[in-house]
């Protein structure tokens, strides 16, 4: 006979039991939505993931997690200015999210009142026994937006959704479902100032032919923790860009989901991962080939100064129907510091034999000859370093097709390294 002796939970563990007993009549859903909440929470009994759980190698989040704050309601977010001046902002302030802006084609609605109605319950629940972020969101979500684009939508200018935080617990979902022949930008702000734990956990489907444009851009300040997941499914002939920048957070985790449903379409994630300090960056990502004929590009750039500590497993799953793949992944690393780490594990799994598939990983310092042409120019060392990083990440940045968008996000860049490089 074999006696599993139960699992201690830690400090983290029951804070979040806690915390899940003291919230539970104050969250929205009917009985189905409750039921998925319970669910979730069994799964945080059942512990965190340790560096045993291959998907969390590299992150054990049991002991990295080790404190989470209490949810705190008088606590007051304020809505950041957009990163394209003049674009519809959604927003979600400490949790709850505000009054609705009118887009031509586009429909806003709460989350919450998708969860009171049940009409959410299905996209609750873990995708896994791994999908720790996933059974924590599930748990805690109170609110976000569901956008919904109608076909042939053309956005002139990005839909800008904040979450943004001031302090405590704060678990959101963004889920939109694109129409077919859509064009549009969606911009992702994750931002706050308080000591915080956030989950954020959004879902995409989009529809075929229509191309669009996902920026995330994650500037939590050093004392919040950042979990992040992002599926998306792809519709036939439709091309969708997911752009990523991890600028902040003490403790982070973004994993990123997508499967290719139509033939034809196309995939591109570009990310800028800046870390700096005593801190922790991991993203993850897994795309499946679902179908034949469709492709792939994943380049992700990271800048690595102080004791910071980073994190890419890229996973490309190919599968045996997915003939005529092409799919290509990159990771390059530039670290400015001797206590720098950054750890790179990509995979590429194919069952199909009629494919071009591929993927590399590099890891290097600042050019000392670069460096050294630069300052007998009259450029000062700080400057030069900063030129030099500025060249290495905005190559992937200049690849977005909006100007604005470009210059918008070089800013951030430009700003990250004042305070940090």
């Amino acid at each position: 006979m074999n006696i599993q002796t139960p699992i201690k939970n830690t400090p983290a563990e029951l804070a979040l039991i806690d915390a899940f007993g003291e919230r539970l009549a104050l969250l929205p859903g009917d009985g189905e939505v409750m039921l998925k909440r319970d669910a979730a929470i069994e799964a945080i009994k059942a512990g965190l993931p340790t560096r045993r759980i291959e998907s969390w190698h590299y992150t054990d989040l049991r002991r990295l997690l080790t404190k989470v704050p209490a949810f705190d309601a008088g606590l007051e977010a304020k809505p950041v200015a957009p990163l394209i001046e003049g674009s519809p902002v959604l927003t979600v302030l400490n949790g709850v999210a505000g009054k609705p802006v009118t887009v031509e084609g586009v429909t806003a609605t709460p989350v919450a009142e998708k969860l009171g109605d049940g009409t959410y319950a299905a996209a609750l629940g873990a995708q896994g026994a791994d999908d720790a972020i996933g059974a924590l969101n599930s748990a805690f979500v109170a609110d976000g937006w569901l956008l919904e684009i109608a076909d042939g939508t053309v956005l002139e200018k990005p839909v800008e959704v904040q979450n943004v935080q001031a302090g405590g617990q704060v678990h959101t979902r963004f889920a939109a479902k694109i129409g077919n022949g859509v064009t549009a930008t969606i911009v992702e702000r994750q931002t706050g100032s308080g000591d915080a734990l956030v989950s954020s956990v959004d879902n995409v489907v989009i529809g075929d032919g229509s191309e669009v444009t996902w920026l995330i851009v994650q500037e939590q300040p050093d004392t919040a923790t950042h979990f992040g997941q992002f599926n998306a499914w792809i519709g036939k002939d439709a091309k969708f860009t997911l752009f990523v920048m991890n600028a902040g957070g003490k403790l982070v985790r973004q994993e990123i989901r997508v499967v290719t449903k139509g033939e034809g379409s196309d995939f591109q994630l570009r990310g800028v991962d800046l870390l700096h300090g005593d801190t922790h960056t991991d993203v993850t990502m897994v795309l499946d080939h679902a179908v034949p004929h469709t492709g792939s590009r994943e380049i992700i750039r990271n800048v690595v100064t102080g004791k910071a500590r980073g994190v890419f497993q890229g996973r490309i799953n190919v599968h045996q129907v997915a003939q005529k793949t092409d799919a290509k992944m990159a990771c390059n690393t530039l670290l400015l510091s001797d206590d720098g780490e950054f750890s790179t594990k990509p995979e590429l799994e194919i069952f199909a034999d009629d494919v071009a598939c591929g993927h590399g990983a590099t890891v290097t310092e600042i050019d000392h000859a670069h460096l050294f042409y630069l300052m007998a120019r009259g450029i000062d060392e700080k400057t030069a370093r900063g030129l030099l990083v500025k060249a290495f990440v905005a190559e992937v940045i200049e690849e977005l097709e909006d100007e604005a968008l470009v210059e918008a996000l070089e800013a951030r860049l430009d700003g990250w390294f004042a305070e940090h490089g």
